[in-house]
């Protein structure tokens, strides 16, 4: 039995079916909860006092808007410490974390993310006390960003 190289024909066509679809370098949801674990260090997020403002309809996945607030009086006792975004389709689940400490007077962030799919995007809030808090957004991308190819 003989092999045969394949055709240069062969080859062009793979290559170029291979080249013309778009793949995402997605991070799947199991990585963005391992993420939002770690984040939380074993404390369970609970639902309430953030608050996350993002379009639902996002036109350009490029330049998302996003805001996230925090119902914290941001006194020494009760304050937020870090804001953390993750994501569940991006090539990493990590978006963004911000830093906080008293001193900010008010708990928000305002910053623009790029988004790769329809996708749900997670804020989490770990206050001084250890507690951990969070909001959801559902949005759906119709030009989307970070495609491989």
């Amino acid at each position: 039995m003989t092999l045969r190289a394949p055709s240069r024909r062969l080859v062009l066509a793979g290559g170029l079916a291979l080249a013309a679809a778009p793949r995402h370098a997605g991070a799947a949801p199991e990585a963005a909860r391992a993420a939002m674990r770690a984040f939380a260090g074993g404390a369970e997020p609970r639902r309430g006092r953030v608050e996350l403002d993002m379009p639902t309809l996002v036109e350009n996945g490029n330049a998302v808007p996003t805001v996230v607030r925090v119902d914290s009086p941001m006194t020494e006792e009760d304050h937020v410490v870090e804001i953390a975004l993750f994501n569940e389709r991006n090539p990493l689940p990590d978006i963004a974390r911000f830093h906080l400490g008293p001193r900010c007077g008010e708990a928000w962030v305002a910053t623009r993310i790029r988004l790769g799919d329809t996708q749900t995007v997670h804020a989490l809030a770990r206050m001084k006390d250890g507690s951990v808090w969070a909001a959801s957004a559902e949005l759906i991308v119709t030009l989307p960003a970070c495609i491989e190819g």
